[in-house]
């Protein structure tokens, strides 16, 4: 199977690390992880990664933050983020879109449905 990605993942929950990290593989990413936004945001700086996954809520930096600063990095803007929460309000999702997500899913999530987002953002790049 040819190797794609990097993705990262950035989450502040071993569970949800582990799991992301295990679906995408199994799809044939190659994933990177952080377990804080400043973490992330150093990790992406490195790899470059065409597609971030971000939790809302994180320590250090929380992922509406760490999502602006991409998005207002030109080296980083084209970066596609996939925000992670647990919190599904509608007032949320517009926040994560508001800081330039490009999808919001709420956790727990289906693995058939990020295995498709992934797809299709990835298919535009």
């Amino acid at each position: 199977m040819n190797q794609k990605g990097p993705i990262l993942i950035v989450d502040d929950e071993p569970f949800i690390l582990l799991s992301l990290s295990y679906l995408l593989k199994h799809e044939g990413y190659t994933v990177e992880t952080a377990s804080n936004g400043q973490e992330g945001l150093a990790r992406l700086r490195k790899t470059h990664a065409p597609l971030v996954f971000l939790d809302v809520m994180m320590p250090l930096i929380n992922g509406y933050e760490v999502c602006a600063r991409i998005k207002q990095d030109r080296a980083l803007a084209g970066t596609y983020v996939i925000m992670l929460s647990a919190r599904g309000q509608t007032a949320d999702r517009e926040q994560g879109l508001s800081a330039g997500a490009d999808e919001y899913m709420t956790k727990p999530f289906s693995p058939r449905e990020v295995a498709e987002r992934v797809r299709t953002l990835l298919a535009n790049n």
